[in-house]
């Protein structure tokens, strides 16, 4: 058996059938990691002390009767959740050495369940990017073609699931950045509804659009994380404190009384025909599983990247400005005064992308252009959460591509923005609208480069998303198809 090759219910078996112990299957990972990160590049940090550690613990609560279904589950983590003792980075020059002293509640409660992690992936830097190409540690490769990019900004989470490098991966998602590079690299990512996944201890890029999700090989999976990962936090003032149900009880739910809205938006030009025969395939599938599939319009979905792209810089602008050397960070070498320590601090410490959205940022945000930027990209984020609303009176679910293309080449866009920006144009306004979406693999371009289709619920409603999923990957071998 190829253990990099298994679902998670399928590894909590053969743990708890004491097949094999959690130290084997770390190890297992492990030396994968060892031989196929230096190609790709998805791992900044890896903790092999830390991991076998953990996993001893898992063989000892494994012994007693106590395990719980993550318990020896090896993960990997993306290198913006602080984990206390392990240096944390963001990819960023700025913190490149920064150890927490405190562990995020996302991995706090993985860890409690039991779960092994193995390490940080890499990934673009401050979560600013969509090809995983601004990483001060350099870029990740997809597994699929190593010229080609794995998507952004959970590139390396994704690259090292679709590569075998862990059973599963936490990524965050701001601008659909869970939900794009799971789409390049074949895996299932799941965005959460805004709120529904605690931010404590997560580094902050957008505070009113980040969500942490889990990435997997199968809906199964997601489901398994996601119930690990859910719940209120008190830490968290924007968590959201519903309960939890256990969403793999939801996966068995019929189809048959479920209608899926097909907005005309996401299928206009810029779509490749790769892409939109891949979903439109897709559609049939679901109609022949018993839901019923109806044409809709969404009109404001054109306005989602500038709104995003006032938003987010907005609050990266005002979240970044901690970063200024004096309490922790990078800080430059025999600065002159307090004001050439704060230049050249900031200067040296960021990449180029993030510069470009703080300097954005600081502009909307500016005396005179607060109310001609800001407070009308805010105007608009209502009218494009409307439109969702409006669609959730006729339909359960909206269906969608997740991206307009395949994996591109490493350098195709780092030299054009606008051109990168439009990298994430199906995936910003579930964002923007707080609402949960899902991506999952639907075909294969002429290249043999994976495709993702999404799905868009209403708020809260992340069983009906993953029993739609669970029911398409019953119904296609998508998901099982791994890079050779």
């Amino acid at each position: 058996m190829d253990l990099s090759q298994i679902s998670l219910e399928q590894a909590a078996n053969l743990l708890r059938q004491r097949s094999l112990s959690a130290v084997e299957l770390t190890r297992f990972f492990l030396e994968r990691i060892a031989i196929a990160n230096p190609t790709l590049n998805a791992f900044i940090t890896v903790d092999e002390e830390g991991a076998l550690a953990a996993a001893r613990r898992a063989d000892e609560r494994l012994a007693r009767g106590e395990a719980t279904p993550l318990t020896g589950i090896p993960l990997a983590v993306k290198d913006l959740f602080c984990t206390k003792g392990l240096r944390t980075t963001c990819a960023s020059r700025m913190l490149q050495a920064f150890c927490p002293p405190y562990e995020s509640t996302v991995t706090r409660r993985l860890k409690e369940a039991g779960a092994v992690v193995l390490g940080k992936t890499n990934m673009d830097e401050f979560a600013m990017g969509s090809s995983n190409e601004t990483s001060f540690f350099g870029p990740v490769r997809n597994p699929w073609d190593t010229t080609r990019t794995p998507g952004g900004s959970s590139g390396g989470s994704a690259a090292a699931v679709a590569a075998g490098l862990c059973l599963a991966a936490i990524g965050t998602d701001t601008g659909g950045s869970i939900r794009q590079p799971a789409a390049m690299t074949g895996i299932t990512g799941l965005k959460p509804t805004y709120g529904r996944v605690s931010r404590y201890g997560m580094i902050a890029f957008a505070s009113s659009l980040d969500q942490a999700g889990p990435m997997t090989h199968s809906i199964a999976d997601a489901a398994l994380l996601l119930h690990a990962m859910a719940g209120h936090d008190p830490l968290d003032s924007t968590s959201i404190d519903s309960p939890v149900p256990d969403y793999r009880d939801e996966l068995t739910a019929n189809l048959k009384p479920l209608r899926i809205g097909i907005p005309a938006e996401y299928f206009a030009e810029g779509l490749s025909d790769s892409v939109r025969k891949a979903v439109e395939q897709a559609i049939v599938t679901f109609q022949e599983l018993g839901a019923t599939c109806l044409p809709l319009s969404l009109p404001c979905t054109p306005y989602a990247i500038p709104t995003y792209y006032v938003i987010a810089p907005a609050e990266a602008s005002s979240n970044l400005a901690r970063y200024d050397g004096v309490r922790f960070g990078h800080r430059c070498d025999n600065p002159q005064d307090l004001r050439d320590m704060y230049a050249r601090s900031r200067s040296e410490g960021f990449g180029a992308e993030v510069k470009r959205r703080i300097m954005l940022g600081t502009y909307v945000l500016s005396s005179g252009y607060y109310d001609a930027y800001y407070r009308k990209a805010q105007k608009v984020r209502r009218l494009i959460a409307d439109d969702f609303q409006a669609a959730f009176t006729q339909v359960d679910l909206l269906l969608t591509p997740t991206a307009p293309e395949t994996a591109f080449r490493i350098g195709e866009k780092d030299q054009d923005p606008v051109r990168m920006y439009l990298s994430d144009i199906f995936t910003i306004n579930v964002n923007l609208a707080g609402l949960p979406g899902l991506s999952l693999p639907c075909g294969f371009d002429e290249h043999n480069l994976p495709i993702g289709l999404q799905l868009i619920g209403r708020p809260l409603q992340e069983g009906t998303l993953l029993a739609a999923g669970h029911a398409f990957q019953q119904a296609t071998d998508w998901h099982l198809r791994r890079p050779s």
